[in-house]
């Protein structure tokens, strides 16, 4: 790094930090785990990692060697180590809960008593409380914070496994309506889009128009969906969630709403407005993604209906919320209506965890 600083042409100061960031910093912090975790004894690797961070933030920006550590890596824009670590670590103690249950890290961290001899004696479950209170280490801190968080992880379910899943066997029976954006006013323009479509299929009695919508208040989230049929009542769902992201609740708003429509007699066509498209498009994601217990739901439900008969379908239109078109606009009322009082405990989803700790380590 010293021979890249001092050479005739040199590199900017942004090209050393990014050099910093990506190469020198995950090479220190590697296998940080064995070392950093809850009451371990951490002052002497802090003094080795700090040193670095002092001379890399003077080399980066050419300070003098005197010059404090906390100004120089504020001006860099690298935050302090410590922070850092923290960072990293909390990130790190929900990683186990991506992986399948029949992995050997949830295996250890399986909390329930043996039931057998032949059962694993290794796991968590079978320490006393004694046990417990003596053993530190990354693995007994995520296990800690796995008691707050609900499983949102599921890769081995059937709906995802290669060859049966849904886009391969239906992949003409579901498309999605986007505001185009090349068009000179593409909000008037899809306003009258939606106009059209409601127009075109409102005496259809085979057809069923969801309305979605989420909103998120003091920390409650708050999903709906309005379900219109031709010759029946308005059907209108909702479901309260203490700590999870918006994403979480605009995908469980069109898991509710796909779950009502199929229940409605001789349904052929389920159209879904959202204004949340990127939700929509998370049901046919294969990859591995923390809403995947969502996607497998609605995938299971889909491939029902659209087993059922061969002209059965699903449209997805897009339907920001700056349009106020009314049908949707009146969800988006009913949404943010209520005023829920959160229940405590309660536990919170992967994705809303990962947030908030990243969160707080920018607070710091």
């Amino acid at each position: 790094m010293k021979l890249l600083g001092n050479s005739s042409q040199s590199i900017s100061p942004i090209q050393k930090r990014l050099l910093y960031r990506c190469c020198a910093l995950p090479i220190a912090l590697y296998g940080f785990q064995l070392w950093y975790y809850n009451k371990a004894p951490i002052s002497y690797h802090m003094k080795i990692l700090n040193k670095m961070q002092r001379r890399a933030t003077i080399w980066i920006i050419g300070a003098f060697k005197t010059s404090p550590l906390e100004g120089i890596e504020a001006i860099v824009g690298i935050i302090p180590i410590r922070f850092h670590l923290q960072k990293i670590t909390k990130r790190s103690l929900i990683c186990p809960f991506k992986l399948p249950d029949n992995h050997i890290l949830k295996n250890l961290l399986n909390n329930s008593l043996p039931q057998n001899k032949l059962s694993n004696s290794h796991n968590i479950g079978s320490l006393t409380n004694c046990q417990r209170s003596l053993t530190k280490g990354h693995i007994i801190d995520s296990n800690i914070k796995s008691y707050g968080i609900f499983p949102s992880f599921s890769p081995l379910d059937s709906e995802f496994s290669p060859g049966h899943h849904i886009i391969n066997n239906f992949s003409n029976r579901f498309s999605f309506n986007l505001v185009n954006k090349n068009d000179k006013n593409p909000n008037k323009t899809h306003t009258q889009e939606l106009d059209d479509m409601v127009l075109r299929y409102s005496s259809v009695p085979q057809l069923a128009l969801v309305i979605t919508d989420a909103s998120i208040k003091n920390n409650i989230a708050t999903s709906i969906s309005h379900i219109h049929s031709a010759n029946q009542p308005l059907i209108k769902t909702f479901h309260h969630a203490s700590f999870m992201t918006s994403t979480e609740a605009e995908l469980f708003a069109i898991r509710c709403g796909i779950n009502q429509a199929c229940t409605i007699d001789n349904v052929s066509k389920i159209i879904i407005v959202t204004d949340s498209i990127h939700a929509a498009r998370k049901i046919f994601d294969s990859r591995s993604h923390p809403y995947q217990i969502h996607s497998a739901a609605i995938l299971s439900e889909l491939r029902t209906f659209f087993s059922s008969k061969e002209s059965n379908s699903i449209e997805f239109w897009e339907c920001p919320s700056k349009l106020k078109w009314r049908f949707h606009h009146d969800a988006d009322k009913d949404s943010k209506a209520f005023s829920v009082t959160p229940s405590y405990p309660s536990k919170i989803s992967w994705d809303f965890c990962k947030k908030t700790d990243c969160d707080e380590s920018i607070k710091l």
